[in-house]
C-alpha cells in the first residue's frame, strides 16, 4: 500500500504542488527570469520524469537518494509549469492548450509501463494523480475559447478585434 501512495503523491508533486508553488511564487519569485521554452521544457521534462518514475516505482532508494529524487522531480515539475502559468508576451493560449494535452498522456506512458510491469495499483494511483494536469488543460482550453468567443463578438458589432 505504501507503494501506491508513494506513486499517487509523486502524481500529485507534479499536478498540483509544481503548479501551486509557481502561482504563489509569483509575488516574490522572478518566473520570467527563467528560460522556459515549451518545444524544450515538454520533452526534457518528459524524459526526467519517466526516468524518475521507472525508476522509483521499481526501486527502494535510500532515505537521502530519495528524497533528492523527488526534489529533483519537483523543481523540474516547476519548470513543466511555467510556460503554462508564466508565459512570455506574445505566446497564444493555443500553445498552452496543446503543450498540456500532449503532457498529460505523455506523462502517463511512464505509469502504464508499470502497470505492464506488475505495478498494476502504484501504476494506477500515478495516473488518478495525474489527472489534474488534464483539468488545467481543459481550464486554458476553456479560457482561450471565451477570448477567442469574444474577441468575434466585438468584431461582429464594429467594435474591431483588436480592442
Amino acid at each position: 500500500m505504501g507503494e501506491v501512495a508513494h506513486m499517487a503523491g509523486m502524481g500529485l508533486m507534479t499536478s498540483v504542488v509544481a503548479p501551486g508553488l509557481v502561482l504563489v511564487g509569483r509575488r516574490f519569485v522572478p518566473w520570467r527570469r527563467l528560460p522556459a521554452p515549451p518545444v524544450l521544457v515538454l520533452p526534457l521534462f518528459l524524459a526526467l520524469h519517466s526516468t524518475l518514475t521507472v525508476a522509483m516505482g521499481r526501486t527502494d532508494f535510500p532515505v537521502p537518494a530519495d528524497l533528492a529524487l523527488h526534489t529533483l522531480l519537483l523543481a523540474a515539475a516547476v519548470w513543466f509549469w511555467l510556460p503554462v502559468l508564466q508565459p512570455r508576451p506574445g505566446r497564444p493560449e493555443a500553445v498552452r492548450a496543446v503543450y498540456l494535452f500532449l503532457a498529460g498522456p505523455s506523462l502517463d506512458l511512464a505509469a502504464v509501463y508499470l502497470i505492464i510491469a506488475g505495478e498494476e495499483r502504484a501504476g494506477l494511483a500515478m495516473i488518478i494523480g495525474m489527472l489534474p494536469l488534464g483539468l488545467a488543460a481543459v481550464v486554458v482550453m476553456w479560457r482561450w475559447i471565451v477570448r477567442e468567443d469574444r474577441l468575434a463578438e466585438r468584431g461582429r458589432w464594429g467594435h474591431g478585434a483588436d480592442a
